[in-house]
């Protein structure tokens, strides 16, 4: 016999009313077909875990954070870049200056600025083949490898010397400068060099003019031996010629490739520099020796030509470092030689017998 649908709900709701009665304290009463207590709860065996996460501005607040960190942490990181980039390029310097003294050891003579014979055209007139202190100095850093490879009897620019003139040599290289390895001299003859960053220290005078001190100083007083520095063409200095102190005069020092690019290798016959692009001041183009040679001017510059000023021309010195460069010194030491040097110090630096007296500790500019 078919019970009709309410008894149904009526015994199912018999045996929900005794499972109830276990759990509540005040047994539920049946309302129809539905099920109520007085304080009705309902349980589940289900527990589902609260979930929480960052708001908006929760998010924000540790971005900034973030961003407010980088911050201050970003300059003295690239600080401590730069401080070993700077420690390298001192080092690049000292190795330099020990192979210079191993020279003179060996040779009895610090190497020639570079080695040209001259024309008939003037004291400017190079007829090469223009190699330079650097190149001779190559075994006495350990690269006899790159030394044998150059054929000195023969121009740089010479198709035999293709090779060897491009070579990038480290040690030559200031790690702080990310100018190209490589560049094409200008002039009439380019071709393509090895950068470097080092170049001699020529003097006082314009280098282009008399790159070997041939003018008569009676008539050109610029020229004497007063202010004479370590390299020129054909020079034969010793350490006896330094009257001033090996550490009172400069020997080798920085230019970055934003003023001009400079070469290892030499001056390269007939070719030249052209002055830094833009050329506010209306600089002319200077000769082939400055590839390899700098001077510091003298008190015709006004303002001083010293490190890294913004006067300077393609044949000063210049680096990325901040506030100074770097110089080798005659007696082998390295000094950094800050913007703010008294030009009067600068200009004594620059000469191996110029007999200037100053304060060496207005080095930095003080």
């Amino acid at each position: 016999m078919l019970l009709p649908y309410n008894a149904l709900v009526t015994i199912a709701g018999s045996q929900r009313l005794a499972e109830c009665a276990t759990v509540y304290d005040d047994p539920p009463r049946a309302v129809g077909s539905r099920l109520f207590s007085r304080d009705t709860t309902f349980r589940t065996d289900r527990k589902h875990p609260s979930l929480s996460a960052f708001t908006l501005v929760e998010l924000l607040v540790v971005i900034t954070i973030i961003a407010i960190l980088i911050a201050l942490l970003l300059p003295a990181v690239q600080a401590a870049r730069e401080a070993a980039r700077r420690t390298q390029c001192s080092n690049n310097l000292k190795q330099i200056g020990l192979a210079l003294h191993n020279y003179h050891t060996a040779i009895e003579r610090f190497p020639s600025g570079y080695l040209s014979t001259v024309g008939s055209g003037g004291p400017a007139d190079d007829k090469g083949p223009g190699w330079g202190w650097a190149a001779l100095l190559l075994p006495y850093l350990e690269l006899d490898n790159v030394h044998d490879q150059i054929q000195f009897g023969k121009d740089i620019a010479d198709p035999a010397n293709a090779i060897v003139r491009t070579t990038i040599i480290p040690g030559f290289l200031c790690p702080s400068d990310g100018g190209d390895k490589t560049f094409t001299v200008a002039g009439s003859n380019p071709v393509d060099m090895a950068h470097s960053n080092y170049v001699g220290v020529f003097g006082n005078p314009e280098i282009t003019p008399d790159p070997g001190f041939l003018l008569p100083a009676s008539t050109n007083p610029e020229r004497n031996l007063a202010h004479r520095g370590m390299f020129y063409r054909n020079s034969a200095v010793r350490i006896a010629d330094v009257t001033d102190g090996t550490s009172n005069t400069i020997f080798v020092g920085e230019r970055s490739s934003n003023l001009a690019y400079a070469t290892w290798t030499g001056s390269v016959t007939g070719d030249s520099v052209p002055p830094k692009d833009p050329n506010p001041y209306g600089y002319p183009s200077e000769g082939a020796p400055v590839l390899i040679l700098g001077h510091t001017g003298d008190a015709r510059d006004n303002p001083a030509h010293t490190p890294n000023s913004e006067v300077n021309h393609v044949d000063d010195f210049w680096s990325r470092h901040p506030t100074g460069a770097n110089f080798l010194l005659v007696d082998g030491s390295v000094r950094q030689i800050n913007d703010t040097i008294d030009p009067q110090v600068w200009w004594a630096l620059g000469t191996k017998a110029g007999d200037e007296v100053f304060d060496a500790s207005k080095f930095s500019g003080d």
